[in-house]
C-alpha cells in the first residue's frame, strides 16, 4: 500500500521524486473518486491535497496511520483541523509561496476591468469597430485601492499598486494601527466602513472563517463609491455572490473579478450567466508555473520533515 497519496495537481517532477523516494501514488483525478481514495489511505502516512479534496473526519477514519496532511496551497478551509488534531495528524501548508501570483492577478484584473477594450478582439477580427462603445476606459493610476486583509499578499499587492500610482489603504483588525508595517508599505489603516466608502477598487485578502463569512454582502457593496471594482482572489463565501450580480446589473459596481466561489465548481444554473463587466476564473489566481513549483517544493519538504521525525 502507498505511504504517500497525492490527490490533486502537483509539480510532476517533484511528485515523481517524492513518490519514488517514499513510495506512493500521484493521481490528480483521485479527488473525484473518494471511495477509491479511502481504500488507498489505509496504510498511508502522508496525504497531499489542494482545495477540492475534503479532508474531514470520514476521510481521516480511513487513514489510521496518517501522520501529515500537506496542503498544496494556503487556505485550510477544506481541512478539518480539529479532526486532524484529535488524531495527531499534522497539517502543513505552503504559506508564502503564491503571493506574487495573486498580486499580479489582481493588477491584471484591475486593468482589464478598467479598459474593456481588451474584450474586443473577436469583434475587431470580424471587421467590426466598437471604438465608440468601448470608449473611454479608465486609468488605475490615481485611484484608491482598498485591501480587506493586510497580510503577505496584501502587502505584495500594495507595492505593485503604489508603483502604478494608486493610493492604497487597508482594513485588518489583527494588525495594530501603530504597527510599523503601515508606514513601511505606505498604506493607510482604515476601519472597514471608512475603507468601503473611499475605495474605488476593493480587493479581498482574508481567509474564510466565521468572522469573514459574508463580510462583503449587499450592505457593504452599497457603501462603495458607485462604479467601484471588486476583486476576490481569496476565498469564496467571504463575498456574497448574489449581491455582486445585483450590483453589477444595477451599475453600483463597475466591474468584478471573482476567482473563488462558495461552491466550486459552480453548479448548473448559477447566478453568473449573462452578467455584465464580470471576469470569472476557476480558482487559479495563485497558480502560475513559478508558484506551482514553489508550492510543490515547500510542501514536499515539509512532508519529508514530518515523516523523518
Amino acid at each position: 500500500m502507498p505511504r504517500i497519496v497525492i490527490t490533486e495537481f502537483m509539480d510532476p517532477e517533484i511528485a515523481e521524486e517524492l513518490t519514488r523516494a517514499i513510495g506512493g501514488v500521484y493521481d490528480p483525478s483521485l479527488v473525484e473518486r473518494r471511495e477509491e481514495l479511502k481504500r488507498l489511505l489505509f496504510d498511508c502516512r502522508a496525504l497531499l491535497v489542494r482545495n477540492l479534496t475534503r479532508v474531514d473526519a470520514d476521510l481521516l477514519d480511513s487513514a489510521p496511520r496518517l501522520r501529515v496532511v500537506g496542503r498544496l496551497g494556503v487556505g485550510l478551509d477544506n481541512i478539518d483541523l480539529d479532526a486532524c488534531r484529535e488524531r495527531g495528524v499534522e497539517v502543513r501548508s505552503a504559506i508564502g509561496t503564491n503571493h506574487v501570483s495573486v498580486a499580479e492577478y489582481v493588477i491584471g484584473a484591475m486593468v482589464l476591468l478598467s479598459r474593456p477594450l481588451f474584450f474586443a478582439s473577436s469583434a475587431v477580427a470580424e471587421g467590426r469597430w466598437p471604438r465608440t462603445r468601448l470608449s473611454p476606459g479608465r486609468e488605475i493610476s490615481g485611484r484608491t485601492l482598498g485591501l480587506v486583509g493586510f497580510g503577505l499578499t496584501g502587502r505584495t499587492l500594495a507595492i505593485r499598486a503604489r508603483a502604478m500610482g494608486m493610493h492604497v489603504q487597508a482594513f485588518d483588525p489583527h494588525i495594530a494601527a501603530e504597527d510599523v508595517a503601515w508606514a513601511e508599505y505606505g498604506v493607510i489603516s482604515r476601519p472597514l466602513d471608512d475603507l468601503l466608502e473611499t475605495s474605488e477598487v476593493l480587493s479581498i485578502h482574508v481567509p474564510l472563517s466565521p468572522e469573514t463569512a459574508g463580510l462583503i454582502g449587499a450592505a457593504a457593496i452599497a457603501r462603495l463609491p458607485k462604479g467601484a471594482l471588486l476583486i476576490n482572489s481569496a476565498r469564496g463565501g467571504v463575498v456574497e455572490e448574489a449581491a455582486v450580480v445585483e450590483a453589477l446589473r444595477s451599475g453600483q459596481l463597475g466591474g468584478a473579478a471573482l476567482d473563488v466561489f462558495a461552491q466550486e465548481p459552480l453548479p448548473p444554473g448559477n447566478v453568473f450567466r449573462d452578467v455584465p463587466n464580470l471576469i470569472l476564473s476557476p480558482h487559479l489566481a495563485g497558480i502560475t508555473r513559478e508558484s506551482a513549483y514553489r508550492i510543490s517544493q515547500v510542501v514536499a519538504e515539509a512532508v519529508r520533515e514530518v515523516l523523518q521525525e
